[in-house]
């Protein structure tokens, strides 16, 4: 796993940004490997928290769960990479994107394609609600969901305008989620929390 060194550089210091094709070049090298838990957020690579059970347990029923509301009308992406800049290459615990005849095998999804972003958090509920967020909302996702894990609670962000999103509500069970973006699409809050 990358370590993050920090020597006490000053902020103003200029830096140089990784871009998406930098990073796949460390990735063709073998600096990243398959063991490395990284994601490319605003030009730095970003450790990812190791995946506990709970954590797991959550994106099993929820991908169930997203299957059968979405139905043939999206595609439900797991932990995969969903370009949204240069600079930008997240990987959600979930991608509700518009059907492509590829299944996105000639290209990772980039914000036109994604219809909604869910995040599973536990360790990682501040980095997803304070940075994914905003970096979400400035790039057009029409639909973000932050799923607390300990708190039992789903955000339910929408309307992005800007760095934020102007619509925001939060659900507990037993209350039920609509995918704004898919009408008629919904699933129990219940369900992701038994």
């Amino acid at each position: 796993m990358l370590q993050t060194i920090d020597p006490g550089l000053p902020a103003w210091l200029p830096r140089r940004a990784l871009t998406v094709a930098d990073y796949y070049k460390m990735a063709d090298v073998g600096i990243l490997t398959d063991h490395d838990r990284v994601e490319l957020i605003e030009g730095q690579i970003i450790d990812m928290a190791p995946i506990v059970s709970e954590h797991a347990g959550r994106v099993n029923k929820l991908n169930r769960l997203l299957q059968t509301a979405v139905g043939h009308r999206a595609i439900v992406s797991v932990q995969n990479p969903v370009r949204l800049s240069d600079v930008l290459e997240p990987e959600p615990d979930f991608a509700i994107l518009k059907p492509r005849p590829d299944w996105y095998t000639e290209a990772h999804a980039t914000a036109a394609d994604v219809l909604l972003l869910i995040e599973v958090a536990d360790s990682s509920l501040d980095y997803d609600r304070l940075v994914k967020a905003r970096l979400y909302a400035r790039h057009g996702v029409p639909e973000f969901w932050l799923v607390d894990i300990k708190a039992r609670l789903i955000t339910v962000h929408c309307n992005p305008v800007g760095d934020a999103y102007t619509e925001v509500a939060e659900r507990s069970p037993p209350d039920a989620l609509d995918i704004a973006v898919l009408p008629g699409s919904s699933l129990p809050a219940g369900g992701v929390f038994p």
